[in-house]
């Protein structure tokens, strides 16, 4: 991955978050294709993984069953196990995360290192558990992504570059770009790092100053 500083006058710190956030730069990274149309949560995380009552380990066991054999060995024809593709953007066919509501697939996307995943259609629920754990979900055109995929096909070190800021993914390939919705509330949290908790914290002097000026009952 590789963090692409806007304004290089400005104090790193201020840029990238200690939380962990996205800053206020743009995400490029090569990509993880993914061309297979109605992923469901359960293909994503097995259900026999949902005994776990924490997020460790979960990353190991994304997309179990198409991932590894019986035995635990690699499927060396599964785009995970195949060393020509790397990166923290998992571009995924139309409709992905479709299913249950188990938060545990995003928790395992997540674990595995993606911090992107880029779609023509996400599953709500799906979009928001990903939106919780840190995770930017894509939403792109039909054709886009179709160019996407053409680009990554040939030639796998493809780049895109996502700006959270400014709400546009591009092909570096291709030089075409298109802009993407988020919930303002979900960016800010996405750019500082912050959960929902972490959120409020950020308001306690608006909180507080508020409760001073409330009249008393």
């Amino acid at each position: 991955m590789n963090y692409q500083n806007n304004s290089e006058n400005k104090d790193k710190s201020a840029q990238t978050p200690p939380s962990g956030g996205w800053g206020a730069g743009s995400l490029i990274s090569t990509v993880v294709p993914l061309p297979i149309e109605n992923v469901d949560t359960d293909q994503i995380i097995p259900a026999r993984f949902l005994k776990a009552t924490d997020k460790n380990g979960f990353g190991d066991n994304l997309f179990a069953d198409w991932r590894y054999n019986k035995d635990g060995s690699p499927k060396t024809d599964f785009v995970l196990n195949n060393p020509v593709y790397s990166g923290e953007i998992l571009v995924a066919g139309k409709n992905f995360g479709s299913g249950s509501s188990r938060e545990h697939a995003a928790w395992a996307i997540a674990g595995y290192g993606f911090k992107v995943v880029v779609s023509s259609f996400f599953a709500d629920i799906f979009k928001n558990n990903a939106l919780n754990n840190g995770i930017l979900p894509v939403v792109v055109s039909s054709e886009f992504l179709a160019e996407i995929f053409a680009s990554v096909n040939e030639n796998p070190k493809t780049t895109l570059t996502v700006d959270l800021v400014n709400q546009t993914i591009s092909n570096n390939t291709s030089g075409k770009s298109e802009t993407f919705e988020i919930n303002a509330y979900k960016k800010d949290c996405l750019l500082n790092g912050f959960d929902d908790i972490d959120y409020l914290l950020s308001k306690k002097d608006l909180i507080e100053k508020w409760e001073k000026k409330k009249p008393n009952p």
